[in-house]
Formats: C-alpha cells, structure tokens, sequence
C-alpha cells in the first residue's frame, strides 16, 4: 500500500491558485516548503535554496529530510496575525 501527501494543500489545490487569508489558515498548523513559497511569492527552486540556507522569509522546522513551514509564522509574517 502506498501512501501519497500534498504537503500542506488539499488533494487537487494547486499551487500556482490565489492564497487567500481563509485558503492559508486551512492549511493547518503547518505547510511544506513549496506550498509556503506559493504563498509568499518564491518559486519552488527559490524556496528550496533559501531553505537549505537559512535565508527562508520564517523559520522552519527540519523533521529528518524534511522541512515544514509553521502556518502561524507565515501569517504573522503576511501581518494577518
């Protein structure tokens, strides 16, 4: 059996869709890296760069070879919250 994920999107969102305040919180307590790219502007190679780097507009949180991107920080970054 496999399993397949989407990150932080709903099965079918697209990534290059409008984000919306509402679409953002949806995401839940966190997002991946491409996903948080989309919605602050930066292209998947971009954000990936930036995330190897440390250079990501918000913190990130390395979980094995992963990053995931705190939906709160984006927000708070975007000065929703």
């Amino acid at each position: 059996m496999s399993t397949t994920t989407t990150g932080g999107r709903k099965p079918g969102q697209a990534l290059d869709q409008v984000w919306t305040i509402e679409a953002v919180r949806e995401l839940g307590v966190t997002t991946d890296v491409e996903t948080a790219g989309a919605i602050l502007g930066i292209g998947r190679t971009k954000a990936y760069k930036l995330a190897k780097t440390n250079e990501f507009p918000v913190r990130l949180l390395r979980v094995g070879r992963r990053y995931l991107v705190p939906v709160p920080a984006i927000l708070k970054l975007l000065a929703i919250e």
